[in-house]
C-alpha cells in the first residue's frame, strides 16, 4: 500500500469527528447517524462502490455495501463499525469534542476510539482498492451502523431481524475493541483480539411496601426494602470463573511477563496489566451494578413502591446460574424485572483469519503477539453472532506505550494517535487481501 490511504485515513477520520452523532439514547435528544451515513456513501460513490442506507427511525441510518471477491464460493467477510457516539460535555475536554483537532500527535474528538478510527480505516482501505484495481479474495460487506451505543435497536438488531439477507454468505465478522497494542517491552506488543464478550442483562428491581404519612412510624416502607437490596448488590462480589478465552488469555500474559499463573489467584497475573486491569478484570466474574434509583413522588409521602437499574453482565454459559445468585443477594420479595437481555458471544482464537491477524500485526510491528481476550461489554457482535457469523473484535491500532487506552472509551478527552490509525490501515488492507 502506498502512502496515500495512510495519509487518507486521517483526513477521513477527522471529518467523521466533526460530524456530531450524539446517541444519548432518548429519542428526543438523540442526533442520529443520517448525516455521517450519507458522508459514508459519498466517499464510496466517489470510487464507484455502491451502498444502500436503512433507515430504522427518521435520521437513525444504517449503510451496507458489499464488495464482490475473487472468489464469490468463499464464505464472506463482514467489516462493521458504528457511527453514533456518546454524549460529551465540551466544559470538560481540553478541545470541543466535535472539532477533529489533530494536536500532539493525536487526533481529538468523540469517537476517535469508540469508534469512528475504525470507520475511518475501512473507508480509506476500500477506496484505495478502488483506486488501484484491488480485487479481495473473497467478498467483502461493510456495514455502519447506528445505535450501537444504546443497545441497538436502532441499528444491528433492528438489521438482523428486517434485513439479514444483507448478510448472506457471510460466515466471519471483524469489529471493534480488539487488535490494540499493550506494551510489555520494547521487543514484544500483546494485541488483544476480541473472540468473546459478556452477555448483557439490564435489570429493574421493585420493591413493594405500604404507602402512608412521612410523619408515623412505619416499618414496610418500599424505598427502605429497595435500598437494602441494591446495597447488598452493589457490594457484592460473584465468584470467579475463568472461561476458555481468559484462560488462554491468562497463559499469554504469564508467559509474557514470566510470572508463574495461579488458577486460584488470577487477579494476580491480571494486576501486572497496570491500566487495562479494569478491562480484563472484569472479565473474571459476573457483575451487577446499581446505576439508577426511582421512588416517590411527593417529600413527605411514603410511596408504595421502588425501583432500581442494575446492569448486569455475565460471562458466556453463566446467565442462568448468575440469576440464581443475584436472586440470593438481593432476597425473595424483590421483582426483577428484565429491561433488555442480549447473549454472551465466545469464538475460539484459532482458523485461517486469525492466523492472517497474526501475520498482518507481525508485517507491520515484528514485536507483536496477538493474543484473544474477553471485552467486559458488548458491541454489534451480539446481533451479528445471532446469523451464524463467527465474531471477532480487530479493530487495530499500534498505541504509545504510556497511553491509558481503556481510559479514553466514553472517556474526556478522547484521542487517538495519528500514527496508531496510520499502522491500523496498513494492517487491515493487508488482513483483508490475505485472508
Amino acid at each position: 500500500m502506498d502512502a496515500t490511504a495512510a495519509d487518507e485515513v486521517v483526513e477521513i477520520c477527522r471529518d467523521l469527528l466533526r460530524i456530531d452523532t450524539t446517541n444519548t439514547g432518548d429519542a428526543r435528544t438523540t442526533v442520529g447517524e443520517r448525516t455521517a451515513a450519507e458522508y459514508v456513501a459519498e466517499r464510496l460513490e466517489e470510487v464507484g462502490i455502491a451502498s444502500e442506507l436503512f433507515e430504522s427511525a427518521p435520521r437513525r441510518a444504517n449503510l451496507v455495501a458489499r464488495i464482490p471477491g475473487a472468489d464469490r464460493s468463499r464464505g464472506a467477510l463482514l467489516v462493521h463499525g458504528h457511527l453514533d457516539v456518546v454524549p460529551a460535555d465540551a466544559s470538560e475536554w481540553s478541545v470541543h469534542p466535535f472539532s477533529g483537532a489533530e494536536r500532539d500527535g493525536y487526533l481529538w474528538g468523540r469517537g476517535a476510539i469508540d469508534m469512528k478510527d475504525f470507520d475511518a480505516m475501512m473507508l480509506a482501505v476500500v477506496r484505495q482498492w478502488q483506486r488501484t484495481g484491488v480485487t479481495p479474495p473473497r467478498d467483502i460487506v461493510l456495514c455502519f451502523t447506528a445505535d450501537e451505543e444504546a443497545g441497538m435497536e436502532y441499528g444491528s438488531q433492528w438489521l438482523v431481524r428486517q434485513h439479514a439477507d444483507l448478510f448472506t454468505g457471510c460466515t466471519e465478522a471483524i469489529g471493534e475493541v480488539g487488535g490494540f497494542s499493550y506494551t510489555v517491552n520494547d521487543d514484544l506488543r500483546l494485541y488483544l483480539v476480541e473472540t468473546a464478550e459478556k452477555g448483557l442483562d439490564w435489570l429493574r428491581l421493585h420493591a413493594r411496601g405500604r404507602p402512608g404519612h412521612g410523619s408515623f412510624v412505619h416499618d414496610d416502607n418500599a424505598v427502605t426494602a429497595l435500598a437494602e437490596a441494591v446495597a447488598r448488590v452493589g457490594r457484592h462480589r460473584f465468584p470467579t470463573v475463568v472461561t476458555p478465552t481468559v484462560a488462554a488469555f491468562l497463559e499469554q500474559v504469564s508467559d509474557a511477563f514470566g510470572i508463574e499463573l495461579d488458577p486460584a489467584e488470577p487477579e494476580i497475573a491480571i494486576a501486572k496489566l497496570g491500566p487495562i486491569a479494569n478491562l480484563i478484570g472484569a472479565t473474571l466474574r459476573n457483575t451487577a451494578n446499581p446505576t439508577r434509583l426511582d421512588a416517590g413522588y411527593k417529600d413527605n409521602v411514603i410511596p408504595s413502591r421502588a425501583s432500581a437499574t442494575i446492569d448486569c453482565r455475565t460471562l458466556p454459559g453463566q446467565a442462568e446460574a448468575f440469576l440464581e445468585q443475584l436472586r440470593e443477594v438481593i432476597g425473595p420479595d424483590i421483582e426483577i424485572e428484565h429491561i433488555s437481555q442480549q447473549g454472551a458471544v465466545e469464538t475460539g482464537f484459532d482458523g485461517a483469519l486469525v492466523d492472517a491477524m497474526a501475520a498482518a500485526l507481525r508485517a507491520e510491528d515484528p514485536g507483536a503477539r496477538a493474543v484473544p481476550y474477553m471485552l467486559s461489554g458488548g458491541t454489534d457482535a451480539k446481533a451479528f453472532s445471532t446469523l451464524g457469523i463467527r465474531c471477532f473484535g480487530f479493530a487495530p491500532l499500534r498505541l504509545p506505550a504510556d497511553l491509558n487506552f481503556s481510559a479514553l472509551f466514553h472517556g474526556v478527552d478522547e484521542r487517538v494517535p495519528v500514527e496508531g490509525l496510520q499502522f491500523g490501515v496498513r494492517v487491515l488492507d493487508r488482513l483483508l487481501q490475505t485472508s
